[in-house]
């Protein structure tokens, strides 16, 4: 990897690609730094630290953005709307002909459905920043609000503060738009990856900071050595881990038949269709982590009921025990989510390869699979195939997302950046960043082309 961004770095064009999109990640975190008017980023913070801990979902919304949604900063959005857009997107390709046709027409359909993915992230942004700002008008701390001039007290200062505040945040994750469009028409990677990349590795100091506040006292040696120097080699097996399964595939043998064309002869070579042991990537978990967070969400709202007695009401206690199940501190959590990975992999998989028009592809081109009979018999095989990786992707994806839960109910220690999430999306940016430098090389080395 560092010989491929040495070779780069020497190209006068590549090089000017790799300064243009780290001006844009500079920029990225310059924004993260830049609070919103009308709040008051203290309150935000203590607010933040005691409910956005354990593997919530909050949490997880404040790594994507670099810790930008703790401080109330412009980019606490960060790339969360695009990405859930794009989500939404992909998703509505295999449900709407329209979008399907678009997705066929190659480069020309792929800068449409990514307008098309913007304007939607825009109103996702719009109604999260709505959300954001109920969420911190509720927010207090030390007698103090987040908000310092509500409707309810000051009247139109108050209204206007409001719209302030909403609009600092959809500009701030409508900007991060831009600059991510900007990176894929003139840097280097995709957009929007390397932003969430930037926002994730930004993190990792303080995360390794924590961890050396934690032993850094005799006292904190004794109790948390041990567990902070199994994290550590956890970590690193993790990260060897993915890039092994990203770099993974399963390779269907393939063979075409032979014509003879005059005295030219066509086909007759062996090959492959190359599957990704990694087909989903983290979109399974994104699934399930939004669908885990809804109970926790309510509680924001609504605290549950801290002890259950006799004279507890059936409903309180109900809701008790709903909340206690998929807190992120109990095993349930832990379990539920792991199903649903397998589940939503599955579901994504199911959705995104079609083995019909694979196997239809395969027989218009002369080409079939040795000892499989076209047609059905393979589409079948190749759908056998697919049900085989996508199962060992799914558990793979699972451990890696519920390893942090499990050992941060063991000892307690939380390093969210360090989490199996978020190397997975860290490893997989690098990786696509990497092969994409690999192919800029390419097209400008060709020995002995002009020769």
């Amino acid at each position: 990897m560092f010989k491929t961004l040495k070779t780069a770095w020497g190209i006068p064009e590549i090089r000017r690609k790799m300064l243009f999109t780290l001006l844009i990640i500079v920029i990225f975190r310059l924004g993260g730094a830049i609070t919103v008017p009308f709040l008051d980023t203290a309150v935000v913070k203590d607010w933040m630290t005691e409910k956005a801990s354990n593997g919530n979902f909050l949490e997880y919304l404040n790594i994507l953005s670099g810790g930008a949604l703790a401080k109330a900063t412009m980019f606490s959005l960060g790339v969360t709307p695009f990405i859930n857009a794009s989500i939404i997107i992909q998703l509505l390709t295999y449900a709407l002909p329209p979008l399907e046709r678009l997705q066929q027409e190659g480069e020309d359909g792929r800068k449409k459905l990514n307008q098309i993915s913007s304007f939607v992230a825009l109103g996702l942004a719009a109604f999260m920043s709505v959300a954001y700002y109920l969420t911190l008008k509720g927010m207090s701390s030390n007698g103090k609000n987040a908000v310092k001039y509500t409707i309810a007290e000051n009247g139109g200062q108050g209204w206007f503060a409001m719209f302030v505040i909403i609009v600092s945040f959809m500009a701030g994750a409508s900007l991060v738009i831009w600059m991510g469009n900007r990176i894929n028409e003139k840097g280097i990677g995709n957009g929007v990856s390397m932003i969430l990349f930037a926002g994730i590795v930004a993190r990792i100091p303080v995360d390794i900071g924590t961890l050396y506040e934690l032993i850094r006292t005799p006292e904190g040696a004794k109790q948390y050595f041990i567990p902070v120097v199994i994290y550590l080699l956890i970590f690193v097996a993790m990260v060897m881990l993915i890039v092994f399964f990203n770099e993974a595939e399963r390779r269907i043998p393939v063979q075409y038949a032979k014509r003879v064309v005059g005295r030219k002869q066509y086909g007759g070579q062996n090959s492959h269709i190359p599957i990704k042991v990694c087909m989903s990537g983290v979109m399974p978990i994104i699934f399930a982590m939004s669908f885990m967070s809804l109970p926790s969400m309510f509680t924001m709202f609504k605290e549950p009921v801290k002890a259950i007695t006799e004279d507890t009401p059936g409903g309180e206690r109900f809701y008790y025990h709903f909340v206690k199940f998929f807190s992120t501190q109990n095993y349930s959590y832990a379990i539920m989510y792991f199903i649903l990975i397998l589940l939503f992999n599955w579901f994504y998989v199911q959705i995104t390869y079609n083995p019909v028009e694979m196997a239809n592809n395969l027989r218009q081109s002369n080409g079939a699979i040795p000892g499989i009979r076209p047609g059905k018999p393979t589409s079948d095989y190749i759908q056998k195939v697919l049900s085989k990786i996508s199962l060992v992707d799914a558990v793979f994806l699972g451990l890696v997302a519920v390893f942090p839960i499990i050992f941060l109910n063991i000892t307690q220690i939380n390093v969210s950046s360090m989490g199996g999430t978020s190397i997975l999306i860290v490893v997989s940016v690098a990786i696509e960043t990497v092969r994409t430098l690999e192919s800029q090389l390419m097209m400008r080395h060709h020995p002995g082309f002009l020769r």
